[in-house]
Order: C-alpha cells, then sequence, then structure tokens
C-alpha cells in the first residue's frame, strides 16, 4: 500500500487505524491536540497512587484486544467473577459458578437472588455464548436492558439487587434503560474471559499501540489542534458539493499549517468529528461518570475478595471497587485504595466531601464491624463525556466509517459502540476504509 494518510485523533482508534495502516506500507501522521495520546483512557499518578481516568476495565474476551493487543505485555490484573451485593448488615457473593468454583457455594447460599433466578442467568449465559459476535448489534427488535430481563422471566428483586447497580456501572445507566444489545455483548463476553486492568493502568493501553504504530513508523505529533479538513476541490467539509471522488484531502492546524494528504481518517471525540466533517448522525449525546479514589489510612488493609461491591440500597455510590486488592500497583505498599462511582448529571456537581461521606457512610453499613473514619480523597474524576448515549435502537442509526464524502473515513467507538471493543474495532475498519484512497 502506497500513500499518505492523516489520522486526526490519538485514542484507541486512532491509533489502531494508525498502525494498521502504516503496516501496510502507508506513510501516516497521527494530530492529537492533547499532550498525550490515549483520548478517554488515560491514567496519571497522584501521591504515589495510580489513578485511571474514570473507573475502567478491560474484558480480556473482547475478539478486538486479541487482535489489536498483547494481553501478556500489559500484564492484567484480573477481577474475581461476579460482585458482591451490599447492603447495610449484610454482604452476599454472587459468581459464575463454571469460572469461579470456589465461589459456588457462597453464590448458591446468596439470598439476594432466588435459586430459580440463579438457574436462569446460567440459562441466559449458554444461550449468548452460543450466538455469533457478528449478531448482537444493529438488529431490528431491540429494547431496553429492562424490558429486555423481563421478557427473560427475571424476578424484580434480581434486577434492583444485582442487576441495576452491576451494569450501572457498565453503562453508566443504572435506569438499565440502555439497548439490550450492550447488556447481550458484555454479558457474553464476562462469561468468556475476565475483566481486568493492567499492572500499570489503563493507559497502558494506548501507550502500547503508540508504541506499535511507532515501530510501524507512524509520526505521532501531540499538541496539535486540527482546525479544518477539506476534500480536494471543496470548501471545509460541511460544505462540501457532493464530489464523492475527489483527489486528496488538506488538513489545517489551529497553528495556520496545512497538510496534504491522500486520505484523512477522523478519529476525534463525537462532537469534534462531526464538526470536522458534518456528518450528522455521528451521536453526541453524552452520557457522565463521576469516579472518586479512595485511601484507606497507612497500614489498614482492606479485602473483599477481589470482587465489585454493589450498592443494592443507595444510588450513591453505585459501587466501590477494591483496586489495589485487585492490582496492588495502584497503591504504595501500606495503602489501600478503593474507587467509587456515582451515576448521573447531579453527581457532576456534587462536592468532593459529599461523595466521600457517601462512600464512608455506605462501607460503614456495610462493614459494621470495621472503621471507616480515616477515608481520605486522593481524587475525584468528573468525566461528561465518558459514554455517548446508547438507548434502543441507536447502534442501528450510527454512522458507517465512509460516510463522509471523498477521502475521509471514521474512526471511534460511535461508528460501532460505546466500549473499548468498539473502538479497537473501528480502528481495524477505518483503516480498511482509508487503504481504498491509496
Amino acid at each position: 500500500m502506497n500513500g499518505d494518510v492523516t489520522v486526526v485523533g490519538g485514542g484507541l482508534a486512532g491509533l489502531v487505524a494508525a498502525a494498521r495502516l502504516a503496516e501496510a506500507g502507508a506513510d501516516v501522521t497521527l494530530y492529537e491536540r492533547r499532550p498525550e495520546v490515549g483520548g478517554r483512557v488515560r491514567t496519571e499518578t497522584v501521591d504515589g497512587f495510580t489513578l485511571d481516568r474514570g473507573f475502567q476495565v478491560l474484558f480480556t474476551s473482547y475478539p478486538a484486544v486479541a487482535a489489536e493487543l498483547d494481553a501478556d505485555a500489559l500484564d492484567i490484573r484480573r477481577f474475581a467473577p461476579g460482585a458482591t451485593i451490599c447492603r447495610p448488615g449484610s454482604r452476599a457473593t454472587l459468581s459464575d459458578p463454571l469460572r469461579d468454583p470456589l465461589g459456588a457455594i457462597p453464590s448458591l447460599l446468596n439470598d439476594e437472588v432466588s435459586f430459580s433466578d440463579k438457574l436462569r442467568t446460567l440459562a441466559l449465559r449458554y444461550d449468548l455464548s452460543n450466538r455469533d459476535a457478528d449478531d448482537f448489534f444493529g438488529g431490528p427488535d431491540d429494547s431496553s436492558i429492562r424490558e429486555y430481563l423481563r421478557d427473560w422471566g427475571f424476578a424484580d428483586e434480581y434486577v434492583e439487587n444485582f442487576v441495576e447497580p452491576f451494569y450501572g456501572g457498565i453503562t453508566l445507566d443504572r435506569s438499565l434503560s440502555t439497548s439490550k444489545e450492550v447488556f447481550e455483548y458484555t454479558f457474553r463476553a464476562m462469561g468468556r474471559g475476565a475483566i481486568g486492568v493492567p499492572a500499570e493502568g489503563m493507559s497502558a493501553i494506548p501507550e502500547s499501540l503508540a508504541d506499535r504504530a511507532r515501530e510501524a513508523g507512524v509520526t505521532i505529533e501531540t499538541g496539535a489542534d486540527v482546525e479544518t479538513v477539506r476534500t480536494a476541490g471543496q470548501g471545509r467539509i460541511p460544505f462540501r458539493t457532493g464530489a464523492a471522488d475527489a483527489e486528496g484531502a488538506t488538513v489545517e492546524l489551529a497553528d495556520g499549517s496545512t497538510r496534504e494528504t491522500d486520505a484523512v481518517v477522523v478519529a476525534a471525540t463525537p462532537p469534534e468529528a462531526r464538526r470536522l466533517t458534518g456528518v450528522e448522525s455521528i451521536p453526541t449525546e453524552a452520557v457522565p461518570n463521576v469516579t472518586g479514589w479512595y485511601a484507606l489510612p497507612a497500614g489498614a488493609s482492606f479485602e473483599t475478595g477481589k470482587r465489585i461491591l454493589l450498592n443494592a440500597a443507595e444510588e450513591s455510590p453505585n459501587a466501590v471497587i477494591p483496586m489495589s486488592e485487585v492490582a496492588p500497583e495502584y497503591a504504595p505498599d501500606d495503602r489501600a485504595l478503593l474507587a467509587a462511582t456515582f451515576l448521573g448529571e447531579e453527581s457532576l456537581d456534587r462536592p468532593a466531601d459529599a461523595l466521600r461521606d457517601d462512600v464512608r457512610d455506605a462501607l460503614a453499613a456495610w462493614y459494621p464491624e470495621r472503621d471507616f473514619a480515616g477515608l481520605e480523597t486522593v481524587d475525584v474524576n468528573r468525566v461528561r463525556f465518558a459514554q455517548f448515549a446508547q438507548p434502543p435502537g441507536v447502534h442501528a442509526s450510527l454512522p458507517d466509517p465512509d460516510d463522509p464524502e471523498g477521502p475521509v473515513v471514521l474512526a471511534g467507538d460511535y461508528t460501532e459502540w460505546s466500549s473499548i471493543q468498539g473502538a479497537l474495532e473501528s480502528g481495524r475498519t477505518a483503516a480498511e476504509a482509508a487503504g481504498g484512497y491509496l
């Protein structure tokens, strides 16, 4: 493959597209407006703690993870299957007995979920495991997660005690109004593999992709903000006249410099991608998320069996995650690091002290034998655009990578579904589409 490609955006999708195009022989330059690559997948160090930008995990069974990443090199620290359902004075384990035999008896004795719903969960797992990975999104009969579970016959108590907080963490939507397609795909993925985090933090994922891209010859320029993308013989793309076979494009940066290129991959955020390309089907309705990071006093250990703690009684926090128990590298040796997730627009404006108090009160209610007065806030991440909204039917209306006219293609999870799988897969698809212009 000969030719020149410009990639706008250094998130997961842009990095995969750039690496694949360069590996195929193209001359690739990637522009990222931030000082570092990664997009929404970023990590920082605060007072010796490793903090991801929001609570994020990697599903090891995602097909695109196997295709694009070296999971062994990422050194994944895995959560135990299932979760612990918590309410004042009560903690109940619900696990997958097929992948976690030691959790079978506690799960069987769990009185938060009926025996029939436990059997129904295994039946659902079996049903989804037999479906092809390509058969989940964009179907004609979509519905909400809540409606889907009702159709399967699950009791309201199962949905309220387990699914609401657990999938509230995955979809950032405790109301379960998200498309059932997201539930089906992720539920299947959890039955086939683990969820975890790289030992060095989630930013190890884009860093490994950036290393791969550079090794293939990609030039990555950070701190470079792209202002416009123009196709040959046309003005700025939103005002194009429709010449789909125009040759070449011009990328103009905010500093006034320009780059002539044979093809452009727009891998920017959804609002920015819509601005640059004028493709109206790019979704821009955001779902927010707030993640608080908390530390216990020096020497105070905290063990949950490496399971997420689900708040079955209240919505704030939605869940508490034992980060340093799962990944000891996330905290100094004598400290325990916890993450807590908060959902909804209202959480974006709540003071950090109020969020910490909610976490402290919840932990004290779940573990009445312990003292959490010394819980301290390490940091709070407030992410207004954590995912694009995914109501029923949305996946059938998402843009195709080649929707922009001229030699311009889209790369981003908004062409697939909002996830790391969607971002990685979209990068591959965009590289194939851009290659058609070279």
